[in-house]
C-alpha cells in the first residue's frame, strides 16, 4: 500500500494501537497528523520525532471548535482514522452519571466531530477520501458486552454511525468503514489479564494492517463495513 505524499489524521495516535497505525502509515510514505490530549502521552510516543509525524496538543476532541480548527489548517487530506476513545468496566447499576456521559463523549462524540470535520476537509481538496472508525467486538456481539454495557452501547453507536455515514457520502467518493477489535495484545491488557491466552489476541500490527487497507487508495470499493478483527478468540 502506497501512501506517499498523502496526509492522514490519526486520532488516538499516541496510544498502543495508534502508535502501530502511525508507524505503518509512515513506513508506507504518509504524513501523519496526530492530535493528543495529554503531554505525558506525547512524551512517550515513539514516533514523536519523525519528520513526517506532526503532533497537535493538547486537544480536546470533544470540543467542536477545536476539532474544526485542526482540520481547517491541514494540507489537502486523504484519510482520517479515528482511534480515540475510552473504556469503562462495571455493572451499569454501579456507574455514576459522569461515567455514562464520559463514555458517550469519548467514543461517539469525538468520532462524530472528527468525521464531520474530515468530510469538510475532503470537500476543500480533491474529490473523495477515506474514513476509518474503531468500534469494538461488543458493538457487534452485544452479549459480549455484559459488565461493560455503556461501553458496548457507545461503540455500537460508532458502528451505526459508520454504516449510515458510508451511505450518505458514497457518491462523493468518500469510503467510510470501521474495525471492531476484540481484546488486543497490548502491554496494558497483558498486565490486567496475566492468565489470559495471549496467543488468541489479535496483535496491534495485525489490526493496524486492516485499518491501513481500509484507509488506502488500494481500497476502491469497500464501504459501510464494520470489520471484525478478533484474532483466534
Amino acid at each position: 500500500m502506497d501512501f506517499s505524499g498523502r496526509h492522514v489524521v490519526v486520532t488516538g495516535g499516541t496510544g498502543a494501537l495508534g502508535s502501530g497505525v502511525v508507524a505503518a502509515l509512515v513506513e508506507a510514505g504518509a504524513v501523519c497528523h496526530v492530535p493528543y490530549q495529554r503531554e505525558s502521552a506525547a512524551a512517550a510516543f515513539p514516533m514523536r520525532d519523525h519528520a513526517r509525524v506532526i503532533l497537535y496538543g493538547e486537544m480536546d476532541l470533544g470540543d467542536a471548535e477545536a476539532v474544526d480548527g485542526l482540520y481547517e489548517r491541514l494540507p489537502p487530506l486523504w484519510a482520517s482514522i479515528h482511534l480515540a476513545g475510552g473504556f469503562a468496566f462495571g455493572p451499569l447499576r454501579d456507574l455514576d452519571e459522569d461515567v455514562l456521559r464520559q463514555q458517550i463523549d469519548v467514543n461517539l462524540v469525538t468520532c462524530a466531530l472528527c468525521c464531520r470535520a474530515a468530510l469538510r476537509a475532503f470537500s476543500r481538496g480533491r474529490n473523495g477520501g477515506r474514513i476509518v472508525n474503531v468500534a469494538a467486538r461488543p458493538a457487534l456481539e452485544w452479549r459480549t458486552g455484559a459488565g461493560m454495557a455503556i461501553y458496548a452501547a457507545a461503540k455500537a453507536a460508532v458502528a451505526a454511525l459508520t454504516v449510515a455515514l458510508a451511505e450518505e457520502v458514497a457518491k462523493e467518493g468518500v469510503l467510510v468503514n470501521a474495525v471492531a477489535p476484540s481484546i488486543m495484545d497490548t502491554p496494558t491488557n497483558r498486565q490486567d489479564m496475566p492468565r489470559a491466552d495471549l496467543s488468541a489476541w489479535p496483535k496491534v500490527e495485525e489490526v493496524a494492517a486492516t485499518i491501513l487497507f481500509l484507509a488506502s487508495p488500494d481500497n476502491r470499493v469497500t464501504r459501510g463495513a464494520v470489520v471484525p478483527v478478533y484474532g483466534k478468540a
